[in-house]
């Protein structure tokens, strides 16, 4: 008795000995998980939070009518062809007189972003009264200039590898004492499309082009998969060959490589149908694709939860198979519907494979006002900006990044939400 008791204690030792290792691996694990999560996060924050600042210079722009070309009695039309650059050249040779040679004047051209043009002239069109006299301005600075005021650039580097002058350090030291250099809340990043001129690019035509093609993604996939999913799961007939072949390739198509839609977008809804490239409309039919294995899985999940006991009984009370299925299967499924919906749909939003391949990847200045509009989204946008050499992507690709995260958390966030506001316990 006492070796026999020996044995069994010696295994529970061992098996004791050997969960708590494996309970002590599961912990590392998850710190090891959480660990990279956090650098990921803080390495996207460290370098995307600068963005949402932008820096202006002041310049007291001297609205010569010589110089313009144009009196304040001039049409519209005359004033929108003014000569507004050389205003604001004119005026900052003043502010550095020392702006001498090709080298100092291309540099001095580089202090203020290329926008600032546009900028005076929609000021002297809404206001021509201003022809004439000499007003403060703040204009967009340049890309280097933003970058170095926020200090990625270190003065003591080499010129080549920092990319502004000494003179232009110079410059910019004279602007900060005389109080021409503020940084602001870059509204651009919010109210512009894609440019190549980073201080004027911002994400606005991307998140319209996101919210058109999820709208498209929406009302296709969300009641062709209920419908599927409900039909398979309350109306389709049990050991159909056929059925059983159906349920398979769902399954199979939900772990497909994302390029595949893309590929079969490319070659049936724009080659075979003629659908117009880079548009929302077949970005959305593409996802859709994508999504509808998604929520056919999760809806019918949520159908197979309703207890049988209550179709049983709308049944028994006379109710046909259609209205049970719409007056109380579905209305008690819906929490989990939505719920699978929503997820299809964050999973949707962040893809960018599919469309590459459909064109959504072209420059696209314009903010997109309808599905038919040449459009990007999001995804596309943040690859665009990763590509691009100036360094003041960099910042602009991890603030596009947040702004991804964020409605990816909304997202699903509401699908947590909603299932805890409308689930039932049985």
């Amino acid at each position: 008795m006492t070796a026999t008791r020996d044995r069994i204690e010696a295994t529970l030792r061992k098996r004791y000995r050997r969960e708590r290792l494996f309970r002590f691996f599961g912990l590392v694990s998850l710190g090891i998980s959480f660990l990279f999560l956090l650098i990921l996060l803080f390495t996207i924050f460290r370098t995307g939070l600068p963005a949402f600042q932008q820096t202006w210079i002041k310049i007291d722009v001297d609205l010569d009518p010589a110089v313009l070309g144009v009196d304040r009695h001039a049409s519209q039309d005359e004033l929108f062809g003014a000569n507004y650059a050389k205003a604001i050249k004119v005026s900052l040779r003043k502010i550095f007189p020392d702006a001498k040679g090709r080298k100092k004047k291309r540099g001095l051209k580089n202090l203020v972003s290329n926008s600032a043009p546009w900028q005076l002239r929609d000021a002297v069109m809404k206001h021509p009264d201003l022809i004439g006299t000499t007003h403060a301005f703040w204009f967009l600075a340049k890309d280097e200039v933003d970058v170095f005021m926020k200090g990625r650039i270190d003065r003591n580097l080499p010129e080549s590898d920092r990319r502004l002058k000494d003179f232009q350090l110079a410059w910019i030291d004279k602007l900060l004492a005389e109080g021409r250099l503020e940084k602001r809340f870059n509204t651009t990043l919010f109210t512009a499309g894609d440019s190549r001129e980073p201080e004027q690019a911002g994400v606005a035509g991307a998140i319209m082009g996101s919210f058109f093609t999820m709208l498209v993604t929406l009302l296709l996939s969300f009641p062709i998969g209920v419908a599927a999913a409900a039909y398979l799961e309350e109306f389709a007939p049990q050991n159909n060959r056929w059925v059983d072949f159906i349920e398979v390739n769902i399954n199979n198509l939900a772990a497909v490589p994302s390029i595949i839609f893309g590929l079969l977008g490319l070659a049936v809804f724009i080659n075979f149908f003629g659908v117009p490239r880079s548009t929302p409309l077949v970005g959305g039919l593409v996802l859709t694709l994508m999504t509808l294995p998604t929520i056919i899985i999760a809806s019918r999940a949520a159908i197979k939860s309703v207890p049988p006991s209550i179709k049983q009984a709308a049944i028994g009370l006379g109710a046909s198979p259609v209205q049970t299925l719409f007056h109380h299967t579905l209305p008690l499924a819906m929490p989990g519907i939505l719920t699978g919906t929503i997820i299809g749909m964050a999973q949707a939003l962040g893809e960018t494979a599919p469309l590459l391949m459909i064109g959504m990847v072209a420059f696209v200045v314009d903010i997109p006002h309808g599905i038919l509009d040449p459009a990007t989204v999001m995804p596309v946008q943040v690859y665009l900006w990763s590509d691009s050499p100036e360094r003041a992507f960099v910042e602009r690709t991890s603030a596009a990044i947040i702004i991804l995260l964020g409605f990816l958390v909304v997202m699903n966030s509401a699908a947590i939400l909603l299932r805890r506001r409308f689930e039932r316990k049985w």
